[in-house]
């Protein structure tokens, strides 16, 4: 059975709606840690980081956060952020006081899997890594390995990336760790077609904007996604 990440944006009511999400049967939640230049990100994602800034959502009010969160889940939390915050916080004291604060892991959307290789965190992967980058992050990476399924910025798509099959199909070639597929997934179908081909699902943007209409809305939402994931076969890739 294909696991089910979900990612919120770190902000005042983002434990609630944490605990909606698991609640709903996610079994990992990756909390964002907004940036001003988040370059990973399309639209959903970049509003929610703008709206979170002018909160007051910096740093230490996201571990704060994930802290919160902790106190209300017990499945594995990943903050995900880029290295401009980890530079300025400080790599080593950001690593501390995120486990400190309850994270198992951490995503650093722009670090490539050669620098801070110390920083114990998940690797991405693209259709565009080479082999020897895909590897390269499988070697570096802490548990499972990230792909993204497009060449792109998160957002809902209106279908499945064409190129999701030949990026699992060429990284299990190279690796033996747990694949989970990100980017352009949004509703119980998608989720569906690629629950039958990674070890994991992880949805973004769609749930960002279920999560404005509160943690019941998230909740039903994530509900639907995991009844499809359950209900996957796995396939076949040449």
């Amino acid at each position: 059975m294909s696991a089910l990440v979900i990612y919120l944006m770190s902000g005042p009511d983002t434990p609630e709606l944490a605990e909606a999400a698991v609640e709903g049967g996610a079994d990992l939640v990756e909390l964002g840690f907004p940036f001003s230049d988040p370059l990973a990100d399309g639209p959903v994602i970049r509003q929610a980081a703008e709206q979170a800034l002018a909160q007051g959502m910096r740093t230490a009010a996201c571990l704060e956060c994930l802290a919160k969160t902790r106190e209300r889940v017990d499945v594995p939390l990943v903050p995900m952020t880029y290295a401009s915050l980890l530079e300025a916080y400080g790599y080593e004291r950001f690593a501390t006081d995120a486990e400190a604060a309850g994270a198992t892991s951490l995503i650093v959307a722009d670090l490539p899997a050669d620098e801070r290789p110390d920083l114990r965190r998940i690797q991405l992967v693209a259709p565009t890594s080479t082999d020897e980058r895909l590897e390269l992050a499988a070697d570096h990476t802490d548990g499972w390995l990230y792909l993204v399924t497009l060449t792109g910025t998160t957002g809902a798509r209106d279908d499945l990336s064409p190129h999701l099959a030949g990026l699992i199909s060429r990284a299990r070639a190279l690796t033996d760790v747990p694949l989970y597929a990100g980017f352009g997934i949004s509703t119980p179908e998608h989720a569906q077609a690629a629950a039958a081909l990674a070890d994991g699902v992880v949805v973004g943007s769609r749930a960002v904007e279920v999560a404005e209409d509160g943690p019941a809305a998230l909740r039903d939402y994530v509900r639907s996604l995991r009844t499809a994931i359950d209900a996957a076969v796995p396939a076949i890739i040449d």
